[in-house]
Parts: structure tokens; sequence; C-alpha cells
């Protein structure tokens, strides 16, 4: 009898350990802390699910994934850009599922087509200018900064930054790679000085003199001008009479052995919709991925533009051939 008793009270305590744990999403997130806390809080709140997130680069989170196998401990991967949910995805460490929600709430191009990740924020790589030195009716498109009237104008970052290959990706789709590395090698030639480590260092060129021209992504011009409302930078959006403006994305997907994996639907479900779209994007200033929900004050001052209608997760497909080609037109 005290045996029974005592395999009862197991089984009672695995079925409550069960149901507790499923009450809990763990999620891995290159994005920092200050960014996602508010809408994982904001999920809390609202139902009374738990969310674990650890922080780190992308790689060694993705490598994390890799090793821990089928004994997982995170149930989602929060990254930016669709090149690294890309490779997230063809690494093997994400599943595709199903959700009509998703599908409601995000355009097919913020998704991957097997349904392996969804985009939740929008940013559009686009061109910052020098109020003092440029005026806006001579800029065009991104390919025109090739030009020779912008020689020893143009600031960039780094090559090995995610956000320049998807960038040189969406241009090798549109153009083929020969006329995209000729675009490169004129940007190459007509930069003021070595590439920077980041956006806001080339924002901070432009306003200093250095440059006056560059290509950012543009949450980081909203950071920036934020701290400094008096900075002598705007936004321009290219390409407004063909393709559109290449906009990127920060994007969520599904671990291939997510020990709560209905609990983790749940929760991207809910990220793709209203409340935590406003939420999210307000935070990051970007775009909600979400057409429905309007981006903040701020980020609506920058005015509308037309997005490139080309599928993000080009950016992944395209992403090696984009750095050999970066590589082959001396942008490093």
């Amino acid at each position: 009898m005290q045996i029974r008793r005592t395999l009862l009270s197991l089984f009672v305590l695995m079925g409550a350990t069960t149901v507790q744990a499923a009450d809990e999403v763990v999620v891995y997130s290159s994005r920092i802390d200050e960014l996602i806390k508010p809408v994982f809080d904001a999920y809390t709140a609202k139902t009374g699910v738990k969310v674990k997130f650890i922080t780190d680069k992308e790689a060694p989170l993705m490598q994390r994934i890799k090793a821990e196998g089928s004994n997982a401990t995170a149930d989602l991967l929060l990254t930016v850009d669709a090149g690294n949910l890309w490779q997230a995805e063809n690494m093997g460490i994400l599943q595709p599922f199903d959700s009509a929600v998703i599908d409601a709430n995000i355009p097919s191009q913020y998704r991957s087509s097997t349904d392996s990740w969804t985009g939740l924020s929008l940013r559009a790589r686009t061109i910052a200018y020098s109020t003092d030195r440029v005026k806006p009716a001579e800029l065009s498109t991104y390919e025109a900064l090739a030009g020779k009237e912008w020689e020893g104008r143009l600031c960039l970052r780094t090559a090995k930054k995610v956000y320049n290959q998807s960038l040189t990706a969406t241009l090798i789709e549109t153009h083929g790679s020969e006329k995209t590395e000729e675009i490169l090698k004129g940007w190459v030639n007509n930069l003021s000085t070595d590439v920077f480590s980041d956006d806001i260092a080339v924002l901070q060129a432009i306003n200093a003199g250095q440059c006056d021209v560059g290509i950012v992504n543009t949450y980081y011009y909203g950071r920036l001008h934020k701290q400094d409302p008096s900075l002598a930078v705007k936004l321009f959006w290219p390409n407004q009479a063909d393709r559109g403006v290449h906009v990127n994305l920060s994007g969520i997907g599904l671990t291939q052995h997510a020990p709560h994996p209905e609990a983790a639907k749940a929760l991207v479900e809910w990220m793709t919709g209203p409340e935590a779209q406003a939420i999210f994007a307000g935070v990051n200033q970007e775009y909600p991925a979400n057409p429905s929900v309007k981006p903040s004050e701020e980020v609506a001052s920058w005015g509308t533009f037309k997005a490139d209608t080309i599928p993000v997760e080009i950016a992944g497909k395209r992403q090696a051939e984009a750095i050999k080609l970066m590589d082959r037109a001396g942008w490093y």
C-alpha cells in the first residue's frame, strides 16, 4: 500500500512538473535585453506564461542549439536579418510549422517559404545624407552612388556585417553578378575613408563632414537622432521609380527539438499580432512586420516609401555569392 501511495505521488509530481514546464518558453536571442524584455513581460502579464531568454551573438547561439541537439533548452531562436535566419534553417536547427494566424499577420515576402521562421519587425537599409552638403534632388538610387559625382564622398560599414551582405544579395538577384560587382567597385572607389565597424559611426562621420552620404539601417538613425535632435543628417528613400528600398527584418523560428513547441507557437503567433507588434517595433524604432499596425510617431516622421518586393530569404540564398563578390570588389 505504501509503495502504491509513493508511486502515485511520483506520477502526480511528474504531471505537475510537465504542466509547469508547459507554462514556460525559452528564447535564445541575438537582440539585447532592453529590446525584447518589454514584449516578453507583456506576454507573461497577459497569459501567465513565463518567457526566459538568453542573449548572445547569433553565431554562438546557433552553434549552441546545434550542439544541444535533442537535449535542447531553447524553444525559439530570435535574431536579426533574413540571412541569419536562412542560415539557421539550413543548419537544420529550425522546424517548420503551419499557422493560419502568422500567415494572416505577416506578408509572405517576410516569411520563410518553408514556414521555418517569420519576420517580426522591419528595417530599411537606406541612404543617409548630409543636410548641409547634399540636396535630396541629387540622390536617386543605390546604384547611382557608384557614379563619379560621389567620389570621395561615400561612407560604408564593413562588408563583414550581414546587413551589407543581404543588400548585396538582393542587388545580385536584381542585376546579376557582373553588374553588381561593377556597382560595388564604384562604391569602394568613392569611399572617403576606410569602412566603419557600425552604422552609428557612418552617421556620425556624415554629421562631422567626413563624408556626405552613406548606407545605414533606419533604426540606427532613429537611435542617434533621439540622442541628438540637431543631427544634420536625414534619410533618403532610393529606387522609388523602380524596385524600391531594400528592407530586411528581425525574426524568429521554432527550434528543431523545442521542449515546449505548442507554448512556443502560441508566443510567436501573439508576437505577430497588433499588441506585440506595436511594442516591439516601438521599442526598436523599427517598422511593424504586420502591415495593419502603424509605426511609432518617430518612425512615421521619416516619411513613407515603396519597399523592394524581393522575398527577404533571397538574402540568405545568395549570401555566399554576395560575400565572394564583395571580396572581389575590394569591400572589406
